[in-house]
């Protein structure tokens, strides 16, 4: 019985497996490999995601738009390059970020060479009751990096429904892992 179970788990994992990564120009120094279903978004998805006067330096989504990855550019300068004191400091933000955060993993690792400080974690944004109408709650998986830098902070974001995160945890890493920039 535990054989049968066990084999409808990998033909069902390897049924819903994503794509295999294809490599991506983000701009003429960043280089990251992706699951070729993400393709980028369009203009106005960006507005409507990323509401910010800067917009991202690329952002890919698949098509059903629930799963995302962004690289954008942080005005946050650490000189010193203290990667300690910015890991501090880039946790306590993703924790005001969300109404419940469970942090998963973080650290600083090393990716070809550069030093990134990551945070895998499950987010949630409390939905709205009773003002005319009801939203559910929006629970997400979430591994981000930053690559400091003495002028400005680069953010590589990976997201996708939490009841997804099987399914895409492991893309997410290699992803992540898969950046390059060239100096």
């Amino acid at each position: 019985m535990t054989n049968i179970l066990v084999s409808f788990l990998v033909a069902f994992l390897c049924v819903f497996t994503p794509d295999k990564l294809v490599k991506v120009k983000v701009n003429d120094s960043i280089t990251v490999s992706l699951p070729a279903e993400l393709k980028p978004m369009t203009p106005e998805d960006i507005a409507l995601r990323y509401p910010s006067v800067r917009a991202p330096l690329g952002a890919f989504t698949n098509p059903d738009r629930v799963v995302d990855f962004s690289v954008n550019i942080s005005a946050t300068q650490w000189p010193d390059m203290n990667h300690e004191m910015a890991a501090q400091f880039f946790k306590a933000s993703v924790f005001h970020m969300f109404d419940r955060t469970q942090m998963l993993e973080e650290g600083i690792h090393e990716v070809h060479g550069q030093k990134y400080i990551y945070f895998k974690f499950e987010s949630r944004v409390n939905g709205t009751k009773g003002i005319g109408v009801e939203q559910p709650p929006i629970m997400k998986y979430t591994y981000i990096q930053y690559l400091l830098g003495p002028e400005r902070t680069l953010v590589f974001t990976f997201t996708c429904p939490r009841e997804q995160k099987l399914e895409w945890q492991k893309v997410s890493e290699e992803v992540m892992k898969s950046i390059k920039i060239k100096a």
